[in-house]
């Protein structure tokens, strides 16, 4: 079987991580031999440059902040990704491209030319097999984000208009034809129902 690049985005708060565990579940159900990762993260490096671009305490303007993100994924694509899909298993990234428009862009405002330009300079723009982009009211965020027990990190700590921005990002990134829309309103199995039939169309040859 071929390797396939699968990524998992969407907002704070959206269920990303109960649905990774799903994921997870699920390969292992299906004898697929799959590998885990989070952006930013994946290495040794790229968890250093997460430590930074989390710490409430950090001042970065939004290309620097755009360029830790852009070295850590290299460092992800080069040590990490790429080795996994050359043997043939699946990846599965939590958060990938999308995040970078939804948040560099669509939140920040860089423009979307210059996050294009800069991943095409940094080798960073592999586009994956399948984008799950989970979305849920800001509502249901907030009760999931509060429920966690843990201290907001620096881009939770943005204000709602930026989180709007970023929510609208995602909706827009939805649209391109790797990508799919999910759904992320209801208890985890519901969700992974709706997750469920891209993973089994991504095991047809």
């Amino acid at each position: 079987m071929n390797g396939r690049f699968i990524t998992l985005d969407g907002g704070e708060g959206v269920g990303k991580t109960t649905q990774l565990a799903h994921i997870r579940a699920w390969c292992s159900a299906n004898h697929i031999e799959a590998c885990f990762g989070r952006e930013p993260g994946g290495t040794p490096f790229g968890e250093q440059l997460r430590a930074i671009l989390l710490d409430p305490t950090t001042k970065a303007d939004p290309i620097s902040e755009l360029l830790l993100i852009l070295a850590a994924r290299r460092a992800h694509l080069e040590q990490t990704i790429l080795p996994c899909l050359a043997r043939g298993a699946w990846y599965i990234s939590d958060r990938y491209r999308d995040a970078t428009y939804a948040y560099q862009h669509y939140g920040r405002g860089i423009p979307a030319a210059t996050i294009a330009a800069l991943e095409q300079a940094s080798g960073t723009d592999r586009v994956p097999d399948l984008s799950l982009i989970l979305g849920s009211s800001s509502a249901t965020a907030r009760d999931r984000l509060s429920g966690r027990g843990q201290s907001a990190d620096r881009f939770e700590n943005e204000n709602s208009d930026f989180h709007a921005r970023v929510a609208a990002g995602y909706r827009a990134r939805a649209t391109a034809q790797h990508a799919r829309w999910i759904d992320a309103e209801g208890d985890p199995d519901t969700v992974f129902a709706r997750i469920r039939p891209h993973l089994e169309a991504l095991r047809q040859p």
